[in-house]
């Protein structure tokens, strides 16, 4: 799956309205610091369904 601006920008701000560190979001969503490091940094182009699910899901908690 295609990783869009969109969430990169969702992630970025929910986490800093939380006030939270990569690995806090790390163990709230499942989804390995690695990963979120490169999702965050706009390094990551695809990711899987199953990661793009978990992050969502944690979005959509938190609005």
């Amino acid at each position: 799956m295609k990783v869009t601006n969109d969430l990169t920008k969702a992630l970025g701000r929910k986490r800093g309205e939380l006030n939270i560190s990569v690995m806090e979001l790390a163990r709230q969503t499942g989804v390995s610091r690695w990963t979120l490091d490169k999702i965050l940094s706009n390094r990551a182009d695809n990711i899987n369904p199953t990661t793009l699910n978990k992050l969502n899901g944690w979005l959509y908690e938190h609005v």
